[in-house]
């Protein structure tokens, strides 16, 4: 079995990078004989991902004023109003390898909360157009995300995996029949534990992932995020360990959280971990953390399956579903509207050292269910097979 996986931005979003790491590894250790390929939009991001069998640039391909591909696109927008001879030629490096593989796989988790995507739609009927198997792998989609072409699309798919229970009943609520509940694949993802940095104090460092994105989304919530810091060097003895996951430029969680270290860094409790390490080494560190706060929820993914209290200042359906999968409820996960309020940061990093011990318990029952999980979605793939 030959898979492609696409839609992936490239590894230095170190989420992206455990969902294709953790996705190669599930398959090919459940799946004999099964090779796995990657089409990536920045491949030379990609090489610290060995197990994969082959990595395609699947960057977009820009189309040269009056060539001819941009004359039939002209000529087809003007005649029919349709850009699909033109969004096939933009994405020419992924369609070409559509003849090689027997499923072509979307990841990349909620590529689908972000508004219309026309280019993923050309890819998709290009791959059902060939007779491939066309698989939505690990998705987070909310009712919000939803639109009548977004749900055309999603009826292509010979299987969709939602990867926990909010998008999963709010796909099967709009009459999707090929829809299966699994986890996100990264609760599986192993990690590399590297020397502690100086200043950390084992049994008692938090870790804060904080994001361009939620600073841009609710422009009040850095304050806030201050205020809270400010809160934990007063009301407690722990160590803060500044933990970025998304290092793209434009979109850098290192940047920001450099500008915060620099607010602290003289009460030498504060500690920056650095900007270029890998999703596994990343998780190595938020392994040894004994709460953690995060803004991505890749590094949040991280904090839970190694049982770690963890409070999410999320702002997308995917951290309310996976936090209820796991507690069932949506424990400590803020909205966005709430990281406005320093006092609502406050009293939920309060409420989670006081039920500190009780939240680990509860991870320590849910894990493995939910691991197993994860491991059910390479059976829905094999029976496509």
């Amino acid at each position: 079995m030959k898979i492609m996986m696409f839609a992936h931005g490239g590894s230095l979003n170190r989420g992206c990078e455990a969902i294709v790491r953790s996705s190669t590894n599930l398959i090919k250790d459940q799946i004999n004989g099964s090779e796995v390929y990657l089409a990536s939009h920045k491949p030379e991001t990609d090489k610290l991902l060995t197990r994969l069998d082959g990595i395609y640039d699947g960057s977009a391909v820009g189309i040269r004023k009056f060539s001819k591909e941009w004359l039939v696109a002209t000529i087809q927008n003007k005649l029919f109003r349709s850009e699909r001879y033109a969004l096939g030629v933009i994405e020419k490096n992924t369609i070409r390898h559509i003849k090689d593989m027997d499923i072509v796989m979307s990841i990349g988790g909620d590529n689908y909360c972000y508004g219309e995507q026309p280019n993923w739609y050309e890819i998709d009927r290009r791959v059902k157009q060939q007779g491939k198997k066309l698989v939505l792998w690990g998705c987070s989609i909310g009712e919000e995300d939803m639109s009548d072409e977004k749900l055309e699309d999603l009826k292509r798919f010979d299987l969709i995996i939602a990867r926990e229970t909010l998008t999963y009943n709010m796909l099967i609520s709009k009459g999707l029949k090929k829809v299966k509940l699994s986890a996100d694949p990264a609760f599986t993802m192993e990690q590399e534990e590297l020397s502690l940095p100086e200043g950390w104090q084992e049994g008692n460092t938090v870790g804060i992932n904080f994001s361009p994105l939620v600073s841009k989304l609710n422009e009040k919530s850095r304050e806030a995020v201050n205020q809270l810091i400010k809160h934990i060097l007063k009301e407690t003895t722990m160590t803060i360990a500044l933990t970025p996951h998304v290092i793209y430029e434009g979109n850098n969680d290192y940047v920001v959280l450099q500008q915060i270290y620099e607010q602290f860094k003289s009460t030498n409790r504060v500690i920056l971990l650095p900007d270029h390490l890998s999703a596994i080494q990343y998780k190595g560190y938020i392994a040894r953390m004994r709460f953690f706060i995060g803004a991505r929820t890749h590094a949040t993914i991280a904090a839970y399956s190694n049982y770690v209290p963890t409070m999410v200042l999320g702002y997308s359906v995917k951290s309310k579903g996976i936090a209820k999968d796991i507690f069932g409820e949506e424990k400590l996960v803020l909205d966005l509207k709430q990281l406005s309020h320093a006092n609502i940061l406050k009293d939920s990093f309060d409420e989670m050292v006081r039920e500190e011990e009780v939240i680990k318990a509860k991870l320590k029952e849910s894990m493995p269910k939910i691991k197993k999980m994860s491991h059910k979605a390479v059976d829905y793939l094999k029976e496509l097979a």
